[in-house]
């Protein structure tokens, strides 16, 4: 091969254990490997991230990925990962979600074209649903002793917690699920790898077992450390949730927020694992950054790589200049401009008001919007005061006493921004 994936992973911080010979079998010719993704959501969020890019770096290294839908394993709860069970889907709910979630791995892989490493998405609930249970314990079962399956971490972790529920017979096979998978995959694709984050070690090596014992081959285990932020909080998660890749779900201009606020340390471990930018590119960004770490090239870089590549370049300029609303200079155009979606993100958390849209016929007082109406200044007086100093904007434009706030000033048909020097910001809602 003419590029060595192992090496490109190592630099950039993405692996966390690789079982030995992986790396000269990769080198060897193309070679198959693939990540399971779990069918939860019609959306991926940012924590799936990382194994997508892995997949990428594999197909950019000339090798063949495969993205693994779990729609069999989905509904039974793994647990390496959260304590709880998961909730069973239906066949119409598990197809929908993963022609969602293939629409936006088509963003990172290339599942189109002719070329023989083409990408391709497979679900294990084609092949686990007319598999009876009879047959799995006894094509499979037998092959996997009960002091193999309890010798992984996993599975010891769940049975020393406190947990009053203990561990249900489902959860403890389901390493032998996820490993029938390698084996499927191995026997039918001739995947000979499969990648994961650091907590489906223990499932990976089942199925890299299942294959020496049943496929009479072998396969190999890589793992990524679990991406945290340095500050000890969740990766990937906000007050409101998950970060999604789904634009109805997190906004572009929420997605480009995230990014743009991380912390310096944060941001330079993750410009390595969430962007292609090269070693070389990085170093320069990073030496820059560290002589002036103020204006957060780091960040910008980050945000702006990635929400590109979640989204748009066209995307991105909207939520450049949406974060310039606030933060910025921009006009009432700019203000005009933003959806309501982003209108609300931009604005969440600043002090509202509700107003009858009668009222803006033929017009509202100033006064009256700063003050009586809304609350947004303490009296008229002080109202009267800042009209005067020239310190209060409408939609970004500054106003004297005699403005009357009519519905051509609504954005969206139902907002108007009303501003008090450069920071101060309240909500006008027209109902």
């Amino acid at each position: 091969m003419e590029k060595n994936f192992v090496q490109e992973l190592q630099w950039r911080g993405m692996i966390h254990d690789i079982m030995p010979g992986a790396e000269e079998h990769l080198m060897e010719e193309m070679q198959a490997a693939y990540v399971g993704i779990d069918p939860t959501a019609d959306s991926l969020h940012i924590g799936h991230l990382v194994s997508v890019m892995m997949l990428r770096h594999f197909q950019l290294a000339g090798h063949k990925p495969f993205a693994l839908v779990g729609g069999a394993t989905g509904m039974i709860g793994d647990p390496s990962g959260k304590s709880a069970e998961r909730n069973l889907l239906d066949e119409a709910t598990l197809r929908h979600n993963q022609e969602a979630i293939k629409s936006q791995l088509g963003r990172f892989l290339d599942f189109d074209s002719d070329a023989p490493n083409a990408a391709v998405l497979v679900n294990n609930y084609d092949w686990m649903k007319d598999f009876s249970f009879l047959d799995f314990i006894r094509d499979v079962g037998k092959h996997i002793t009960v002091n193999y399956m309890m010798a992984k971490d996993s599975v010891k972790k769940r049975l020393s917690s406190d947990a009053k529920e203990g561990m249900s017979f489902t959860e403890f096979t389901y390493q032998l699920v996820q490993g029938y998978d390698f084996l499927y995959l191995y026997q039918h694709h001739n995947c000979t790898l499969q990648m994961g984050g650091s907590d489906q070690w223990g499932n990976i090596t089942t199925g890299t077992e299942l294959i020496r014992r049943i496929g009479g081959g072998k396969g190999f285990a890589l793992t990524c450390p679990l991406i945290t932020k340095a500050d000890g909080t969740k990766f990937g998660k906000t007050e409101g949730g998950n970060v999604w890749l789904d634009a109805e779900r997190t906004s572009p201009y929420k997605f480009y927020q995230y990014w743009l606020n991380t912390s310096d340390e944060d941001a330079e471990k993750y410009i390595k694992i969430f962007t292609f930018l090269t070693q070389k590119e990085i170093e320069t960004l990073v030496e820059s950054h560290k002589q002036e770490p103020h204006l957060r090239a780091l960040q910008k870089k980050l945000a702006e790589e990635i929400t590109t590549m979640v989204h748009s370049k066209e995307d991105l300029e909207n939520a450049i200049k949406a974060s310039n609303i606030l933060f910025g200079k921009s006009t009432s155009e700019d203000l005009k401009a933003l959806d309501e979606k982003t209108f609300l993100d931009v604005f969440d958390g600043v002090p509202q008001a509700t107003v009858s849209k009668s009222e803006l016929t033929p017009g509202l007082d100033m006064i009256g919007a700063l003050a009586a109406k809304t609350g947004f200044l303490g009296s008229n007086g002080e109202a009267r005061r800042e009209l005067k100093q020239n310190s209060i904007s409408v939609n970004k434009q500054k106003v004297k006493e005699g403005y009357l706030i009519s519905e051509e000033d609504l954005i969206n048909g139902k907002f108007v921004i009303l501003q008090r020097g450069r920071r101060n910001y309240f909500v006008l809602v027209a109902e």
